[in-house]
Formats: structure tokens, C-alpha cells, sequence
């Protein structure tokens, strides 16, 4: 009962925490524990399907978007399939779609947590997951792994990159981790625009931006688009999109040993003045502070708009989807990361880690759990030669079959006799093309990559030197996570407000040196400081 008391009472202050980013004095457990890979295992592989009677509460929201396809998990093939081939019955939760954090919070006070949890514990529980292992919310999971989970052991002892990425400062392991498996699957995102346009007006690919600003120049002028180049806001330039031309990006970047935030740097101004000069001109979408998909979606494929910055997938795929049969000249293809001087290599574009901050894919097992080995032998299933077939290519005879050794997907999968999109029909049979607890196969994209101008997009905005850059995933403190959460909610609300008023014409640029100053006001130097701290110690992991 004391044990429940304590838990409420933390989570309650969590959800305070996250609303108020109020500042807090929790220490970190700094003794170092064993990882997975140090300690003999006390297990040996599961086999699966195992028999029990008992049912794992799993609390996750990242089935939602396929449930505007199917009316409840019930009805998704894969998570029928997942309970039959690991034997383990599950009560799915689920919030209502744009309510998951709201609700998430609310099960998090009430103390009656589900076996298991799907949720960025990185980046988004306040104080991180060593926060999250004190109060009791996730289970340390380094005996848990060394006990009942063989195949993510075995996986992270003979990778140890990613093993450093997966666990805390102090050595802690605290979820089921989603692990990109290949190179080629961590760049899947960059600036794209109209070929048939460029030929048409007799225009070349642009490289720098003088030359991104006369082809959308041209494709106002000649081709009467309203929105020449259009983005779901700033937080598309994040990746280093237009804004890397300026040997920036909008986040904290490592230069020389050194962390740094790109928005508090001259060169942000230099940003700044030439957005506001393409939105004065029309060359920007005029409704830049609130394009949503949708929007995107309409300008990408009516020829309101010529270039974006989107997903090979979700971006490029399905804009090229939408618009081939109606129109068989649209031919979308990706850019190159534009820089300001011809023949410069991109610093900046956009490329994930192996393991890294995305908003799900990594499942923790709740620090009150009374099936911790069952839960963790069904997390673990991913990660063996079975399970990693299965979400990645779903079930063999159905979604996939054999060729030669190479898991092939099936018609229900590339041509769905539903009429589902190539994604949609995915996110029904696997996990392959989203997240979860496995690694992702390279196989499982050379397959949803069907047309040439995604294949080669990937090769285009792989030719950045983004990963010389990076700041790699690290883990503040407790503390440190307050505090930083609590700076950056401020420093992050300047940066938007500021640069959206200087890009619409509302503030004058020279308003930039005020910002700065306000900036400093703000405690970003203390920011930076943490990130220091946090990668410094990563370092010595």
C-alpha cells in the first residue's frame, strides 16, 4: 500500500512537473550496474508460444492511426497474431487519438499502471528515465534482461554502439528498445521538388540557395503556384533543411567538441532575413505557421505548391501515389540539402541514431508489475530470429513468403485487394515500416521503397556530414532534465514566436539582436552547459 502511496504521489508531482517545468533537487543514483551483456545469463532462449493462463495489461498508442482503417485493436491482424505466436493474451489500452499524453498522465497518477508502457521515456517523461526508475513508474530492467530476455541480450553484447545508446549514465536499462538495423534506414527525410517543372522551364536541380530562390521564383512567376515552397512549420526545418545553408540547425549540435544551439547563433539571423525575403515575395506558403498534413497534402498534389520537405514514404510515395494515374508527367524527386556556396558539402540534414528519440517504439515494463519475467519473455520475442521476421514482415504464408532466402511480401501487402495504400495495408500485418521492440530490417524498406525516386532520395540526403555533428543521445539527471525542460520551454516559445514574427514581416530583423539578448535572459548558456554535461558523460559510457 505505502509502496502505491509513493507512487501517486510521484507521478501526481510528475504531471505538475510537466505543466509547470518547476525546478526540483532529486538525486541521481550515480553507482554503476552491470549491463546485460557483463553478467552470466540466468536463462536460456524461450520457447514460443508459451503456455499461460495469465493476460499483460500494455498500455500503447501507436496503433491509433490504423484504427481510422479497423474500429478496434480486436480487429488488427498483427496484434492478433503477436498474442498467438509469443502465447500471451494482452489487454490493449489505448488513449483516444490526440489525447495521449493527457491520458497517459491521468493513468500515471491514478497508480494503477498496466504491465507495460509504450512512451518516449527518453525525451519526454519529466526527469528522464532515471526519474522514471526512482519513483517507480519503469522497472530497472538490468537484471530483468540478464534473467528473461536472451535475444536482446545477445543483440546488445554484440553491438555495443547501440548498447550505449540504450541504458543511462549510471548503466540502467529502462525499456524494450526499437533499434534501427541498417545505415540506410536512419535517413529517410529531406527537401524534395517537381522535376517535370525543372525540365519543363529548362531549370537544373538546385544546390545552393541563389539557386533554390530562382527555381521558386520561377515556379511562381511561370507556373502561377501560390505557394512555391511549402512545410508543416519550423519545426520541419529542424533536420537542417535550408537553415543547415547557414552552418546551423534549429537544435543543439556539437561543433568542435562543443555543444551548441543553432537558434542562438549570428548565423540564425542571416536565416531569418532570407525567409522573410522569400515570404515577401510569395515563394513561402502564406499560411507557414499552420500547414498541417492535410494542407501539405492538398499543395504537394493540386500544383498549388512545387516543393516540400517530407518522408520518401509518407511524404514523396504518397504524394507520387496520389497524383501519377491523374497526371503521369508529376514527378517528384528529391534535393540536395541546399548550402550557400556551389559545390559545398551539406553540414546538416536530417539522419536518426540507431536508437534515438522517437515519440514511441520503446516499451518499459511498470515498476509495479506483478508479471515481470512474463512480460519481459513477450517484449522479448522481437529480438529473436522468429519475432524479428514477424514484425518486420508479419506472418509467413500470409503477409510474406520465402524467395530464395529474402522474406518477399505478398500481394496483400504490395497490392493490396482492398485498395489500402502500401503503408496502410503494413501498418495492419507488421511493425517493420513504424517502431516497437525489435530491429528494423533493411529489407523490410528495399521492398516499401517501390519507386526509383525514393530509392535515390535516400542516396541524396545521405551526402551530408550530419553525423559529424549530431549531438548523439544522451541522458540528463534528474535534475538536470527539470531544469533543462523548464529553460528550453521558455527558450523554444522565444525561438518560434521571434522567428515567425521577423519571416511574416510583423517584427523588423534587426529585432534579432533584442532576441538575443533575451536569450541570455532565458539561461540558454546554462542549456548548453547541461547538454555539455549529459555528452560528456556519454562519452565515458
Amino acid at each position: 500500500m505505502k509502496k502505491k502511496v509513493k507512487l501517486i504521489s510521484s507521478t501526481l508531482s510528475i504531471i505538475m512537473l510537466s505543466s509547470l517545468a518547476v525546478a526540483c533537487s532529486d538525486k541521481t543514483d550515480k553507482q554503476s550496474t552491470p549491463s546485460p551483456s557483463s553478467t552470466p545469463s540466468a536463462q536460456t532462449a524461450t520457447t514460443y508460444p508459451m503456455k499461460t493462463d495469465k493476460t499483460l495489461s500494455f498500455w500503447t498508442a501507436d496503433f491509433n492511426p490504423i484504427l481510422q482503417i479497423k474500429p478496434s485493436v480486436k480487429d488488427i491482424p498483427f496484434y492478433q497474431d503477436w498474442q498467438k505466436k509469443t502465447g500471451v493474451a494482452i489487454n490493449f489500452i489505448n488513449p483516444v487519438m490526440g489525447q495521449e499524453k493527457e491520458q497517459l498522465n491521468v493513468t500515471l497518477a491514478s497508480g494503477d499502471l498496466p504491465d507495460m508502457i509504450e512512451y518516449n521515456w527518453k525525451t519526454n517523461f519529466p526527469g528522464g528515465p532515471e526519474k522514471a526508475i526512482k519513483d517507480g513508474v519503469v522497472m530497472k530492467l538490468n537484471d530483468v534482461i540478464d534473467k528473461y530476455a536472451p535475444n536482446l541480450k545477445k543483440y546488445l553484447k554484440e553491438h555495443p554502439e547501440v548498447d550505449k545508446m540504450v541504458k543511462t549514465d549510471s548503466g540502467n536499462y529502462f525499456a524494450f528498445p526499437f533499434v534501427r538495423g541498417d545505415e540506410s534506414l536512419m535517413v529517410f527525410q529531406g527537401p524534395m521538388l517537381r522535376q517535370d517543372y525543372l525540365t519543363e522551364l529548362g531549370l537544373q536541380m538546385p544546390t545552393t540557395m541563389d539557386e533554390w530562390y530562382s527555381v521558386l521564383r520561377a515556379f511562381k512567376e511561370k507556373k502561377g503556384m501560390e505557394a512555391p515552397l511549402t512545410f508543416r512549420g519550423l519545426n520541419d526545418l529542424n533536420n537542417g533543411a535550408f537553415i543547415g545553408a547557414y552552418g546551423i540547425n534549429r537544435s543543439f549540435y556539437v561543433d568542435n567538441g562543443q555543444v551548441k544551439f543553432g537558434p542562438a547563433q549570428p548565423a540564425y539571423k542571416d536565416f531569418l532575413a532570407t525567409m522573410r525575403k522569400w515570404y515577401a515575395e510569395g515563394l513561402l506558403d502564406k499560411n507557414i505557421a499552420t500547414v498541417d498534413i492535410k494542407a501539405q497534402d492538398a499543395n504537394m498534389t493540386s500544383g498549388k505548391s512545387g516543393a516540400s520537405i517530407g518522408a520518401a514514404g509518407s511524404g514523396m510515395g504518397k504524394w507520387v501515389g496520389a497524383v501519377k494515374g491523374k497526371d503521369p508527367k508529376y514527378d517528384l524527386v528529391a534535393a540536395p540539402y541546399p548550402v550557400l556556396n556551389k559545390g559545398d558539402k551539406p553540414k546538416f540534414g536530417q539522419k536518426s541514431f540507431a536508437f534515438g528519440s522517437e515519440p514511441s517504439g520503446m516499451i518499459a515494463i511498470t515498476g509495479t508489475s506483478k508479471n515481470v519475467e512474463l512480460a519481459a519473455k513477450f517484449l522479448d520475442y522481437g529480438y529473436s530470429e522468429e519475432g524479428h521476421n514477424f514484425f518486420n514482415f508479419g506472418t509467413e504464408g500470409v503477409s510474406y513468403k520465402m524467395d530464395n532466402g529474402y522474406p518477399k511480401y505478398t500481394d496483400l501487402i504490395m497490392n493490396n485487394p482492398e485498395k489500402l495504400s502500401l503503408a496502410q495495408a503494413m501498418g495492419l500485418y507488421i511493425r517493420g515500416n513504424t517502431s516497437g521492440p525489435f530491429v528494423q530490417d533493411i529489407r523490410y524498406l528495399e521492398q516499401y521503397y517501390t519507386m526509383k525516386q525514393q530509392k535515390d532520395a535516400i542516396v541524396v540526403w545521405q551526402n551530408t556530414d550530419a553525423s559529424k555533428y549530431m549531438l548523439p543521445p544522451v541522458t540528463a539527471t534528474p535534475q538536470e532534465s527539470t531544469e533543462l525542460a523548464k529553460i528550453m520551454n521558455e527558450v523554444n516559445a522565444l525561438v518560434d514566436e521571434t522567428s515567425l514574427k521577423i519571416i511574416l514581416g510583423a517584427s523588423p530583423v534587426e529585432e534579432f539582436d533584442k532576441y538575443l539578448s533575451k536569450l541570455q535572459t532565458l539561461n540558454i548558456n546554462r542549456a548548453i552547459e547541461i547538454q555539455k554535461a549529459a555528452l560528456d558523460r556519454y562519452n565515458k559510457r
